[in-house]
């Protein structure tokens, strides 16, 4: 497709668009390409700074799927556009072992697994990196994600911190990308709102400025719902729900349907709203009490990854969040051995769930973090 009809060239573009720092001219980065505005944008204020600027998506999912068919064509498109380099990677058997058979051994066990930010890890920024610095001989990446990243000479740390937009932060899905990845990434969106994201988009004429925003994971929206996707891997089994004496409420098509803090779609009748308070896959029931019964107040993660700061084995308090969409609650946070920890919040809070992030922060500094294992 030709500027034309896309809208105006780069370099008869408008001059007035601020950028994140100034670039020493020409050194190379490779961009991660969705096809979406975000990554379409980071890219161009990088191409605009002065970077030599290589856009690279990664198809992920095999069949029919937004971010590898309509995406790889936008990606495709943005780099003519931009007049840079694209390269496409078939990562589908990467993705399949690390996302699709974490998700369905981890719905079967009753969990509820967290694919983003095992996605970020294992599929795209420690896949990135090694692309580019084996492949293409270039050691900076960049994404479109809502983060700021900083280096502490001090601790000798890059330290992680929230997006100026706390509507679009992202830092919570990043906690389990190690300093080797953080030491190659820049993250132009960092320092912006979607809204001025939008706003340069339309700026440079990017065919990507008004394009909807995914609002779902890209396997729910490949599939219709978790539901469906889960179904084609997993054998629903009708079994029980009870509350929490054991008394039997209702019938459900299998746990893995359910999620810890769910109240909608359960088929139970009570005088007061229920809500699924925990899930026992051996014995195939579904358990629910109301919303008080639904909180606690402790819960113990595993796979900790310290992040901002070294590896410490003393107490702290933090701010620490157990979910994307929930705020940061105050809690102390007891390293364990083997890369574990123990956390005990100021005031219990709701829907604690297994297989989800516990976070921790102090401010917008993101400390560390790890899967929920159990909760108390």
């Amino acid at each position: 497709m030709s500027n034309l009809e896309l809208g105006l060239s780069i370099s008869d573009r408008p001059q007035n668009v601020t950028t994140q720092a100034t670039a020493q001219p020409r050194e190379k980065v490779v961009v991660g390409l969705s096809g979406g505005v975000d990554s379409s944008v980071a890219a161009a204020l990088l191409h605009r700074q002065g970077y030599d600027v290589t856009g690279l998506t990664l198809w992920l999912m095999r069949g029919k799927g937004q971010c590898c068919s309509e995406g790889m064509v936008d990606a495709a498109r943005l780099c003519e556009e931009l007049g840079i380099h694209h390269e496409i990677v078939d990562s589908r058997d990467v993705f399949e072992q690390n996302i699709i058979n974490y998700l369905v051994t981890g719905y079967a066990a009753g969990s509820t697994p967290l694919p983003c930010s095992r996605c970020n890890k294992a599929v795209k920024f420690t896949p990135m990196m090694t692309y580019a610095r084996e492949h293409l001989g270039i050691n900076k990446i960049a994404t479109g994600h809502y983060a700021k990243l900083n280096f502490n000479p001090a601790s000798g740390r890059y330290e992680l911190r929230r997006a100026v937009d706390a509507t679009k932060d992202q830092s919570y899905f990043l906690y389990e990308v190690g300093q080797d990845e953080l030491s190659c990434c820049i993250f132009p969106l960092g320092d912006r709102t979607k809204v001025e994201t939008r706003k340069i988009a339309a700026e440079f004429g990017l065919a990507t400025a008004d394009k909807p925003e995914s609002m779902d994971l890209c396997l729910v929206e490949a599939n219709g719902s978790m539901k469906a996707f889960l179904d084609k891997y997993l054998t629903p089994i009708k079994g029980k729900i009870v509350d929490t004496q054991g008394n039997i409420l209702g019938e459900h098509d299998g746990t893995y349907h359910y999620t810890i803090g769910q109240r909608k779609g359960l088929g139970v009748a009570a005088a007061n709203p229920l809500y699924v308070i925990a899930l026992d896959p051996i014995k195939n029931e579904v358990i629910v009490g109301d919303r008080t019964e639904a909180h606690d107040q402790e819960c113990t993660i595993n796979q900790l990854n310290w992040v901002s700061i070294a590896p410490t084995d003393t107490p702290f308090h933090a701010e620490v969040q157990v979910r994307y969409r929930t705020a940061a609650a105050p809690a102390t946070v007891f390293p364990l051995a083997g890369d574990r920890a123990r956390i005990i919040f100021d005031e219990s809070q709701f829907s604690i769930t297994p297989g989800q992030a516990a976070v921790f922060y102090h401010d917008d500094l993101l400390l560390g973090g790890g899967l929920i294992e159990a909760k108390h």
